[in-house]
């Protein structure tokens, strides 16, 4: 999901900045790939106030561009998490939680995910496919019996693969949901079965071709629940959340508006250098299973190192999740984009191959970056650069540039 406006006139403006068809509510983001900025390092789970000058030359220059994200590039704040190869993570943070207050922003405060929870979903499906649960190439059919019917698919005719890798040729719901989303302030409420039949209403898109769908993974999570009989927010917890001590990412509850914790607020804006409106407190059952996550930048630079080390999934299903289609919808940046089952890839300044994801909603955005010899970077804005065209998702191209060069900066193990 994406938007950094007051709520809207049109759902394209608020679903995703996006310049193309396959942007979505819950985007992936252009590169899904970015975060902080050049050079980083840090002793496990260290944090520096924002605008601290570190003693670690690397620490200081990241901490200084995210500072210029604020007073140049005009977002309220920035936070972010950087891993380097010694799985040392830093947490930073610049400008301010409050725009009316000019409280300072959480060091690793809470936000949003969006369209981070895909991967949470897909690692989750891949361990009920080592479990031997669900089969990768079993049709969408078998799991949800006569659900996916309609204009935009048939599920006697889409594999749960083609749901992971968005190449069902379902048709994304954010168009259909999102105008009576905001006229309701972002605060109505979606079931899943709602947001698949949207979708469903849509024309489809060609199918075995990567089109971003939010579709795909609001069913995905339906089959998860379908075959374990306990929801997909359940499975998340138990089976990623709790065992890697993610103290601050939980899935919210129906009904819950609110963000525990510490966590900055978030603004939309109707049109470039205009009023912010508030957004923080949303209804986030638009995303689902898709993008209903709210987490910090450390839980997810430890869930990303997790993960690509080989500690959420058997090295079979790993090796599904990391084998890709071309994603040309997300190469916004003139970067060759690949997706897999859940995880975005794409080649790093520095020749290294860089995984994540990213996600949109109205006032955040956060993209990832993490490499399998350990490093990373994850960082999330709140709203949209003070000078940038709403409607326009290459605005962000320098701040989620600096994501890749951060990455690139972090000594290897």
């Amino acid at each position: 999901m994406t938007g950094t406006r007051a709520l809207p006139s049109s759902p394209r403006s608020q679903a995703g900045h996006r310049p193309r068809r396959g942007r979505s509510l819950l985007a992936t983001g252009a590169a899904l790939a970015a975060v902080v900025s050049s050079g980083l390092l840090a002793p496990a789970t260290a944090s520096a106030a924002p605008g601290h000058a570190h003693p670690h030359a690397g620490i200081a220059s990241v901490q200084k561009d995210i500072d210029a994200l604020v007073s140049e590039g005009g977002f309220p704040a920035v936070l972010g998490s950087v891993v380097d190869g010694r799985g040392r993570i830093r947490d930073l943070a610049a400008g301010v939680s409050d725009v009316t207050t000019g409280r300072p922003a959480p060091v690793n405060g809470s936000v949003r995910i969006a369209s981070n929870t895909k991967t949470f979903t897909a690692t989750v499906v891949l361990q009920l496919v080592a479990e031997g649960r669900i089969g990768l190439d079993e049709t969408v059919e078998r799991y949800l019996p006569g659900l996916v019917r309609g204009p935009g698919g048939d599920g006697r005719q889409i594999t749960v693969r083609q749901l992971l890798q968005h190449t069902s040729g379902l048709p994304d719901y954010d168009d259909v949901v999102y105008p009576g989303w905001a006229e309701t302030g972002l605060t109505g409420h979606f079931t899943p079965e709602e947001l698949v039949a949207a979708g469903l209403s849509q024309p489809a898109t060609p199918q075995g071709v990567f089109s971003y769908a939010n579709t795909n993974y609001v069913l995905a999570g339906m089959i998860v629940e379908e075959v374990t009989g306990r929801s997909v927010a359940d499975q998340i917890t138990h089976r990623i959340i709790e065992p890697l001590g993610l103290r601050q990412t939980y899935w919210p509850a129906d009904g819950d508006l609110t963000i525990r914790g510490r966590h900055p607020h978030t603004y939309t804006q109707a049109e470039a250098g205009g009023p912010l409106t508030d957004v923080t407190e949303i209804d986030p059952s638009i995303g689902g299973a898709a993008g209903q996550l709210i987490s910090t930048p450390h839980d997810l630079a430890e869930f990303f190192t997790a993960l690509l080390g080989g500690e959420l999934l058997p090295p079979a299903q790993l090796a599904q999740m990391k084998t890709t289609v071309p994603a040309p919808d997300l190469s916004l940046r003139g970067i060759d984009m690949q997706y897999g089952l859940g995880l975005a890839s794409h080649e790093l300044p520095c020749g290294v191959e860089g995984w994540g994801h990213g996600g949109d909603l109205p006032g955040v955005h956060t993209r990832n970056t993490f490499t399998e010899d350990g490093r990373g970077a994850t960082l999330t804005v709140t709203g949209e650069p003070a000078n940038a065209d709403p409607e326009d998702l290459h605005q962000y191209v320098d701040w989620e540039n600096a994501v890749d060069d951060g990455v690139c900066a972090q000594p290897r193990r």
